[in-house]
Parts: C-alpha cells; structure tokens; sequence
C-alpha cells in the first residue's frame, strides 16, 4: 500500500533529503503535494517536475502566477494559508518550514487527523499549548523527525505500552557544534563563517547557527517536553525538566537516551544522516528498508561524552528557564533567538550577543497562557518588537553573510 506525502519545506535541507527517501522506495512513497516559500523557484519547480504532485504551494503570493506558468496543470496554492493546506492532502505531511512559520502547518495537520512528521521544533515550542490541544484530534499522530527527538520515540518502543513507563530520564546529546571547547573569551572575536561550519551536520544558516550556540539543544529541550512531558495514557511519560538532560556527544553517533527506573538506558546510535529519522517517520510505525546513517561497527573507535559548558554557551541555560517558566516564556525566546539570529546573520550583532538579546527579551516575557493562535501570533509579534528595540542601539559588528 503506498503512502502518500505532502511536504511543506521542499526546497530547504529536510524538504531535498525527504525526497532522497522517497525516491529510494519509491513503490511505497508517492509525493503528492508540496510547498516552499518561493525563494527558490527554479528548485521548487524542478521538484514538481520531478515527483508530479497534484498540489504546489508557495508562501509568496507574488510567485504564483509564474509557478502556475511554469507548472501547467498543477493545482497552484498561495500564501500561508495555502502552505499550511497541505497538512489535509495525504496520509503523512513533513513540516520542513523553517522557524515560527511552521506554526500553521502543524495545526492543519493535526487538526485533519493526519500524521505529521515534524522538523519544525519552533512551532511546538512556540505553540505549545495550541499544539497540544490539536493533538487531541481524532486519528492524528505526530512523529518527530528531530535526529534527538526521533531517537527518543525509537527508545520509548522498549516499554510497555500497556504497563507504567518506568522512565527515569531522557538524555538528549549535542555534537557541541563548531565551538565546543571554547571559552566565553574566545567566543568574542567568532564570525559568521566560524558559526556556520558545523563539525557533522549539514544543515540551513539558521539551524546551524543555534548549534553553534546551543540554542538548538535548548528549543530541543522544550520540545521534548512538549512532546514527552504529558502524562502517561496521553501523549507522554510525565517527563519533567528536571528529567531531562543534555550531555555533549561530538562524534554525534548517540542521538539520544532513554534511562528507565531499573537503571537500564536504551540509545539509538547511527551515523550522522537526517534521513533516517525522516524514513522512520515516514514509515511509522514500520520502517523504511534503505540503510541511511548505518554504523561500521569495526571502524568506530570511541563515544565521548561531557557536561555542557553553560557559561560559554548560556543560551542553553535561558532555554531551561523558559521552558519551566511555562506560558508565552517559549514563545517569547523562540522569536527573540529568530531575531537574534537574523541579525548576526546580516552583520548587525556579535555572536555573544545572540544569548545577550535572549536574555533580556527573556525578562520582558509577560507569562501570559496561550489559548489561541492569535495569542500565540500576538506574543510572537511583541517579543520581536522588544527583539528590535535591544538591538536597534547597537551597530554592525561582523560583516553580513554573503
């Protein structure tokens, strides 16, 4: 039986390596929708001349009218509404969006009793209590495509479903990215080439830049709350903060670890390829027959392991603190970081002062629940605007990335 996909995020890392799986199974995978921002036209349109899917969506309105040119006989969708419409096309939607704007393909995924395979962490953490709720949705399932969050849902298959959890900690690794040893004092002078040149990953500007200031394993963090922290019988196992831990990993062969109360911990160890967890979502709750990321047992050497440095990289620390705080606190740093890091990208800040902006826009977090999108949108928009006003001061420090 095939297995029809819509992939919002097409042509970003996640969307290209998500069409590498389908095509290598392709008599189980069709790709019948999919979307991107419109950025990359000439990619988007190779894509849908390459899989024929019924449905294109772009987020820029203004591309429609070429990509329905260019696409003769192709249902064209436009705006973020329009992305978000794939979550109701197939059996399994990726959410490959980058940033905040995922938000509303996770919702319309869950909310059509479908199953989302999901890379957008920040719509989680940001939208967490909104997203939580669209869980609840008859027939939806939501699977994480996170290589640490992937891991943990491969982990938790050891317990019995039927029975109590039994789980003791989660223990998410972090490759400790391009500054790992780094002091604070070193840490003043990196530029944007230094943060963009991830020791094992390949992956986009804005990803990448948050493993370089563990700000990624951060927003991870909460979102293994979020996605593991509700009670057992529900979405969860009743994991709380203090259960979960981040561990520095540099060969990035561990991607995460269940502890259970016996002392027992079950990991999940392969190479480095973000097509496995993409299969294993795809897929679920089989699994895919390609061999991505597999290990040669006889050339791997060694498994390091070390505590995080959190007064070199505290953005580590701010997310902790957000997440307990609960509330709009996520929602407030995860668009302070976009901010932030939008701004170190374009040469306006230093990398230290990513966690700086953070921190301060952290304070400001009115606490506020969040019940609906529009909360969520609203508390979204003032933490950017408090973003903007901490560093509307400050000049250009690094020049901008090409």
């Amino acid at each position: 039986m095939t297995t029809t996909v819509a992939l919002a995020g097409s042509t970003g890392s996640i969307g290209t390596q998500t069409l590498d799986v389908v095509a290598a199974e392709p008599d189980r995978f069709e790709v019948v929708a999919l979307g991107a921002s419109g950025r990359n036209l000439d990619q988007l349109v190779a894509q849908a001349e390459a899989v024929r899917p019924r449905v294109v969506a772009v987020a820029d309105e203004a591309a429609v009218a070429e990509l329905t040119e260019r696409l003769p006989g192709v249902e064209v969708r436009a705006g973020t509404a329009g992305l978000a419409s794939l979550g109701t096309e197939a059996d399994v939607c990726v959410n490959g969006v980058v940033g905040f704007a995922g938000l509303e393909v996770t919702l319309a995924t869950l909310l059509a009793g479908k199953r989302l395979a999901l890379a957008n962490k920040e719509s989680l953490i940001a939208g967490g209590p909104v997203v939580q709720r669209a869980r609840r949705t008859p027939d939806c399932e939501l699977v994480p495509v996170d290589s640490e969050h992937g891991a943990i849902h491969q982990c938790l298959r050891s317990r019995d479903p039927n029975g109590l959890p039994r789980v003791h900690r989660l223990v998410l690794t972090a490759s400790g990215g391009p500054f790992r040893g780094r002091s604070r004092e070193d840490l003043a002078s990196v530029t944007i080439d230094d943060a963009l040149n991830h020791p094992t990953w390949s992956m986009g500007p804005k990803i990448t830049v948050d493993s370089s200031t563990l700000m990624n394993k951060g927003l991870e963090v909460i979102e293994a709350h979020e996605l593991f922290g509700a009670p057992a019988g529900e979405a969860g196992v009743g994991i709380t903060y203090d259960e979960i831990d981040v561990v520095v990993h540099p060969q990035s062969i561990v991607h995460s670890m269940v502890t259970y109360t016996d002392g027992s911990t079950i990991a999940q160890l392969s190479n480095p390829d973000m097509r496995l967890p993409i299969g294993y979502a795809l897929a679920w709750p089989d699994r895919v027959g390609t061999a991505f990321g597999a290990i040669d047992w006889t050339s791997l050497s060694r498994l390091d392991f070390e505590a995080p440095d959190l007064d070199a990289f505290p953005c580590l620390r701010l997310a902790y603190e957000a997440g307990r705080a609960g509330g709009s606190a996520p929602t407030w740093l995860n668009a302070a970081n976009e901010a932030a890091v939008a701004a170190f990208l374009d040469g306006a800040i230093a990398w230290v002062d990513i966690a700086a902006v953070c921190a301060t826009v952290l304070d400001q977090a009115d606490g506020a629940d969040l019940t609906t999108v529009d909360d969520v949108v609203e508390a979204d928009r003032r933490a950017r605007a408090a973003a903007r006003s901490v560093m509307g001061d400050r000049e250009p420090s690094r020049t901008p990335r090409p």
